[in-house]
């Protein structure tokens, strides 16, 4: 089979404006960046109000392993698939990260003959929103710094700085750094670091954001320091940076339209991580979905314990979006992995015992999804290697575990029609009664939010908190931000906050090391475990096979 890459240079794209033109957009509504890719504006959806909403579909997936189970190929094969049987889908996806891209996890495209195109662009800098979002960020870093060397006016007290610069690469040098060396002219020494892109709070606003006011809005609404007089919160507001700020990102706010491999229009727009930000979409790309499709299928970082939980009781509470089914990706590589078997080549009884302990941590998600009273479909990604007993196997235990379905996907190796039978199964799901509901409350206190998700999704027993998060807690507390809702980051590779503790871990306490404000964004995120937010780079990362050949045809991208 050809690789991803190749499968992706030799398609016959359609030109943008006529994938436009299908989804009923207006010329004037779309702002092409070359053939086949455009900007979307934001009065859609103010022309389109009165429009009925299409069904939301959350993607999401089994806790994942190293090597990834293929969401995004399999959220776009169920598009393509919807698209093969006859309905009218829309495919939300977030942007790539360039972090990821060169390190060990490659492109975010999807796969094989489930891909969304152009895949170089979209891997690279695409339309510069993230570049953007980068820009914001650090615009308001300097001048957080300007302000203390040209009189401190605001009498922000150094170690009272939260605010960090961003970029977009695993960088893990820039993790601690100490900034305005070599004198006076250069600033005030400090301790400081880096997060990538991908987990800044600027990246959070412009994804939960419902239009440019709400965006100005809640860039000024960013604490990035306390004053040394009180102890009182310095937002970008009083430094004078959100109005700029607010300018830089003024066509990043707008989503991306792209096309699958077999036509289906897609909205990649922001990039956020779900292990250590809220891991989803735009909310503006969800709410265009609704309007332009009749089924709007939106992608979550990584298991249902982290983006899906996320899009529910962050973006759908923000957003006031219902969602009316969910689907849980799945591998039988993934399921063995969680029995402690990474040998392929292991005998038949071997690997069967194996599969069937592994299937726990899949019972456990769809627990999760049952948890929001959602109705559930499991997607078995199948992989070469799968035999039919095994799926066959994987797709009983998952009706057994209460999915409401579970379909093979071969989308991969067959593109739509190899997703038809996953999506005929996820359309009569989303036609079953359902009973929508958060796992808090907005007035719950600080505490209760963290346990709740650690209890009745993680399947943690207990939550401890060290003392710095317990004086945030107090803190957030008095500081009247005890409504919020809370972004968990934690490790992607477990339920747990232990990246070892694989399947389906009980009796288990989830340690909260410290609590960020995003008074911006609107959340708080406690930090579990030993997460960081700025990834590095492994010993062979993806960027050693990228490169150009001597025609400029780009090699090595999956």
């Amino acid at each position: 089979m050809k690789s991803n890459l190749e499968i992706a240079q030799e398609a016959d794209l359609q030109p943008i404006d006529d994938i436009a033109s299908s989804l009923g957009l207006l010329p004037e509504e779309v702002e092409p960046y070359g053939r086949y890719k455009a900007k979307i504006t934001l009065s859609v959806l103010e022309r389109l109000s009165d429009r009925p909403e299409g069904k939301v579909i959350c993607v999401a997936g089994v806790t994942p392993t190293k090597a990834g189970e293929g969401k995004t190929t399999t959220a776009v094969g169920l598009t393509q698939g919807l698209g093969h049987i006859g309905k009218n889908p829309v495919l939300c996806l977030r942007e790539p990260s360039l972090g990821p891209v060169f390190g060990m996890k490659g492109g975010a495209a999807g796969g094989g003959y489930t891909q969304v195109v152009p895949m170089e662009d979209l891997n690279l800098h695409f339309t510069g929103d993230i570049h953007a979002i980068s820009a914001a960020n650090n615009l308001l870093a300097a001048m957080l710094d300007a302000s203390i060397l040209h009189g401190n006016v605001h009498k922000i007290d150094a170690l009272q700085v939260s605010w960090r610069r961003a970029v977009d690469i695993n960088d893990r040098a820039l993790r601690q750094i100490t900034i305005a060396q070599g004198g006076r002219a250069n600033g005030y020494p400090r301790e400081t670091g880096f997060d990538i892109t991908a987990a800044s709070e600027v990246m959070a606003i412009t994804a939960v954001a419902r239009d440019l006011q709400d965006l100005r809005r809640r860039l000024g609404a960013i604490t990035v320091a306390h004053s040394f007089d009180g102890g009182k919160p310095v937002t970008a507001e009083d430094l004078g940076a959100a109005g700029a700020m607010a300018v830089l990102l003024k066509d990043a706010i707008k989503p991306n339209l792209i096309q699958t491999l077999e036509g289906q229009p897609c909205l990649m727009h922001c990039g956020p991580f779900a292990n250590i930000a809220h891991g989803n979409s735009s909310l503006i790309a969800d709410l265009m979905g609704m309007r332009l499709g009749d089924y709007v299928i939106t992608e979550s970082g990584f298991g249902s314990d982290m983006g899906m939980e996320k899009f529910f009781d962050i973006v759908c509470r923000v957003g006031g979006l219902v969602p009316s089914a969910v689907v849980v990706v799945c591998t039988i590589r993934a399921l063995k992995h969680h029995a402690g078997l990474e040998d392929p080549n292991a005998d038949r009884p071997l690997a069967r015992a194996a599969l069937e302990t592994g299937a726990n941590n899949m019972r456990r998600h769809i627990a999760i999804v049952k948890e929001f009273g959602l109705p559930c479909v499991v997607a078995i990604n199948r992989r070469p290697g799968d035999t039919n007993e095994e799926v066959e196997i994987a797709r009983r235990l998952a009706l057994e575990f209460g999915a409401d379905g579970a379909e093979v996907n071969e989308g991969y190796e067959r593109g739509g029609e190899g997703a038809a039978a996953l999506a005929r199964a996820v359309v009569e799901a989303a036609e079953k009664p359902s009973n929508f509901g958060l796992i808090y409350r907005d007035e719950d206190p600080i505490i209760d939010k963290i346990s709740a998700v650690a209890r009745r999704v993680y399947g943690a027993s207990d939550v401890y908190l060290y003392p710095e998060a317990e004086k945030k807690v107090a803190q957030y507390t008095r500081d009247g931000l005890g409504n919020l809702p809370i972004c968990m980051a934690k490790t992607q590779y477990s339920l747990s906050a232990d990246p070892q503790l694989l399947n389906a871990p009980e009796n288990f306490t989830l340690p909260v090391r410290d609590i960020r404000a995003y008074t911006g964004a609107g959340w708080l995120v406690p930090l579990c475990g030993d997460i960081m937010q700025m990834p590095g780079l492994g010993k062979t990362p993806a960027a050693f096979d990228v490169d150009l050949e001597a025609d400029g045809r780009i090699v090595g991208l999956f």
